[in-house]
């Protein structure tokens, strides 16, 4: 790299960023990088290009790989000619490093960055084991991750999976940052305009994905609000499964309870306004949602699924862990019981402001500048 920690030419390779736990990352480390003086290049490389939904440092450059290919179709040549134009822009671009997040991205930054003499550092967002790939894709992942850098984890076990999987990379694990208070970015939606005033509210976020187990949530609250009339859910994200969750909202008849403002760009007005926070995702990497939640002191009910929960959530001191076994009653069970209990949801939300220390944006930081040693 050139010189020593200041003035490095970074290339930040994500496959998109209109919306996501792993684009607002993104956005976060290109952020405080361009803060402290890097030169930073955010290329987004979906096909479909979407728009920049997050709020970036004016010293960040956004360029999206299918403007330079001048095409967002996803046809097998096109896909090729955009792993050349990718490479072409790494070589006109000379970064010092390149990271990269999720996995067809890694593989590609990998593959473009050969032989170019550009360090590469790749990031899993996700435990890999619960999202499975085309063997074509693992077998490509298995053979390329060796090759980096440096591979980074969001956990120990995603770490121990890697290590065992893609024998010979070195892996070091780095959570997600959460930034408090957050910023607010469009679009901006009041939650007065959603929610009567004088409810409770019990509050989920996340893409609206068969990952979140919003499904799920929908059957547990239809229960509880016949105990709890008093309170209502909001889920915030936007999602393929809209549809089909809608649907079965006026199914379970909760339409009068049951709210989905769509994506919203000030989701700490939200938190701020929650009584609790409920995450059923049936698997996740570092979920940013359940950390932002903690952070402005709202404690949570979560299944406690493979990775990510547990990360944040001590079991009855900051929150609640309900085992994935226990399905959908265990969680209706533990919901109830914070619910009704304002007092010890109060104990449990001034300890999840823990977390705004640990998971800070300067703790993330320095450990992301301690990998990117490893390319200098």
């Amino acid at each position: 790299m050139r010189g020593s920690c200041p003035g490095r030419r970074i290339l930040f390779l994500v496959s998109s960023m209109h919306g996501g736990g792993a684009e607002r990352v993104a956005a976060l480390l290109c952020n405080a990088w361009a803060e402290e003086g890097h030169e930073v290049m955010l290329m987004p490389t979906f096909s479909g290009r979407g728009e920049c939904i997050y709020e970036l440092d004016p010293g960040v450059q956004l360029r999206f790989l299918s403007d330079l290919t001048g095409t967002t179709s996803k046809t097998f040549w096109i896909s090729f000619r955009r792993l050349l134009v990718l490479r072409q822009t790494i070589k006109r671009y000379a970064p010092d490093v390149i990271v990269s997040f999720l996995t067809n991205v890694n593989v590609a930054a990998i593959v473009a960055a050969t032989g170019t003499g550009v360090p590469v550092i790749v990031s899993e967002r996700i435990y890999p084991p619960l999202w499975p790939l085309p063997w074509f894709r693992s077998v490509m992942r298995r053979l390329t991750y060796p090759r980096a850098t440096c591979l980074v984890a969001q956990t120990e076990m995603a770490k121990e999976w890697l290590e065992e999987h893609c024998q010979g990379s070195r892996v070091k694990v780095i959570p997600n940052p959460v930034m408090w208070p957050l910023p607010i970015n469009k679009p901006v939606v009041e939650p007065q305009n959603w929610v009567p005033p004088g409810r409770k509210l019990l509050l989920a976020a996340g893409r609206l994905h068969r990952q979140k187990g919003f499904d799920l949530l929908l059957v547990v609250f239809s229960d509880l609000v016949k105990d709890f009339p008093d309170w209502d859910l909001v889920i915030l994200g936007e999602g393929h499964e809209r549809g089909a969750l809608e649907a079965k909202r006026a199914a379970l008849g909760l339409e009068r309870h049951v709210f989905m403002p769509g994506l919203v760009g000030n989701a700490s007005s939200w938190y701020e306004l929650a009584d609790l926070y409920v995450m059923t995702s049936r698997y996740e990497g570092f979920p940013n949602t359940l950390l932002e939640a903690m952070a402005h002191g709202v404690p949570a009910v979560s299944f406690d699924c493979d990775t990510g929960p547990r990360d944040l959530i001590r079991h009855e001191v900051n929150g609640v862990l309900v085992p994935l076994e226990d399905g959908v009653e265990g969680l209706a069970t533990a919901t109830a019981y914070l619910m009704r209990n304002e007092a010890l949801r109060c104990r449990m939300g001034e300890a999840a402001c823990e977390v705004r220390e640990k998971f800070s944006m300067g703790t993330v930081k320095d450990c992301w500048a301690e990998v990117l040693k490893l390319g200098s």
